[in-house]
């Protein structure tokens, strides 16, 4: 069975744990922090980041949309549609998604290295107006949600899941459609619920 190093808070391993569960594939799944620079991480991505899925070959695939990709592949489609229009639409928004997590992630390790007189922040305020600005485009025309959901749904999940956990009480303010769309999707889909960032 493939191995997914990951870890509970990252949106990227939430991503890709709900991706696997939505397409019934089967993974194994481990635990990793980052930081100890396990020999497991490092042998498998030598950049050292989550998620990795190794497959029982040996072969490692990082980078979340590449493991998407994959994973989308082995279950023959159950995860991007095959029309290339709604393919595309479905990979800019897991882009999207992504996009706002990569600038939330900064702001974490902006505030969580460098020592409080040290924190940059005009840098903070920068990675917020990404954020709000991509939220905002969002909450304005939320993602339909129909029965079968693609990865550019699930990394949204994820996504506002993060934010929930990093951020809550903040990316909520005016943004009452995409607060009703995450309810929505966990009513939907309650299975993949235990995979959000926690």
């Amino acid at each position: 069975m493939p191995k997914l190093l990951y870890a509970s808070t990252s949106p990227y391993s939430s991503k890709v744990r709900m991706a696997a569960l939505y397409a019934g594939i089967a993974i194994d799944l481990v635990p990793v922090r980052t930081e100890d620079k396990p020999a497991e991480l490092t042998g498998a991505n030598p950049l050292g980041k989550i998620p990795v899925l190794v497959l029982d070959d040996g072969r490692s695939i990082h980078d979340s949309r590449a493991i998407t990709q994959h994973l989308n592949r082995v279950s023959k489609n159950a995860l991007l549609p095959r029309n290339p229009d709604k393919r595309l639409d479905a990979e800019v928004l897991e882009a999207l998604a992504d996009g706002i997590c990569d600038c939330a992630l900064s702001m974490v390790y902006e505030r969580r290295t460098r020592p409080e007189d040290m924190v940059y922040q005009p840098w903070l305020d920068r990675q917020w107006a990404k954020i709000t600005a991509a939220l905002d485009l969002l909450n304005a025309n939320p993602p339909k949600l129909p029965k079968k959901i693609t990865t550019g749904q699930i990394a949204l999940r994820a996504c506002l899941g993060y934010l929930s956990l990093r951020f809550a009480g903040k990316w909520e303010k005016g943004r009452s459609r995409l607060i009703r769309w995450a309810a929505r999707f966990d009513e939907k889909f309650p299975e993949l619920k235990p995979a959000i960032p926690g």
